[in-house]
């Protein structure tokens, strides 16, 4: 399903638009990070 709030980072809603302001940056620092070990 396609996100529609624009708070997820792979486009597809991945449950994001609940969260607060606070909790998502907290979240997206999180996938990042993730994301750059992966790719290293």
């Amino acid at each position: 399903m396609e996100c529609k709030c624009g708070r997820s980072p792979t486009g597809k809603c991945i449950g994001w638009h609940g969260l607060s302001d606070e909790d998502y940056k907290k979240k997206l620092k999180e996938y990042q990070a993730k994301n750059e070990k992966i790719i290293r």
